[in-house]
């Protein structure tokens, strides 16, 4: 039951964490290429390495919002229940027989 419950929200705060990794970016992409429009893989107009770094940017911005949310709401699943979610048993403690590296 409280897994079910961990993926549900674990869902729409995906959802919401993807909208806010692109509002991120978007920003991101503003202040550093001065461009409103990061660019696209098919445009003409544009160099692989423009295109590779924004794409690049972006992919680290998304990994680090999706960690970030992940991490946060099995912590806060942890805190409610007393159950923690995800792998292992708590927060920051190695399973027997498994190592920390």
């Amino acid at each position: 039951m409280i897994k079910a419950f961990h993926k549900l929200v674990s869902l729409v705060v995906s959802v919401l964490g993807g909208m806010l990794a692109g509002a991120i970016f978007k920003r991101v992409w503003r202040l550093t290429a001065g461009e409103d429009e990061a660019p696209k893989a098919t445009d003409a107009r544009r160099g692989w390495s423009e295109v590779l770094v924004a794409a690049a940017l972006q992919g680290a911005i998304f990994a680090l919002v999706k960690a970030a949310l992940d991490r946060g709401t099995a912590h806060g699943t942890h805190k409610l229940t007393g159950v923690w979610p995800g792998e292992g048993t708590e927060p920051g403690k190695a399973e027997p027989g498994k190592s920390e590296a």
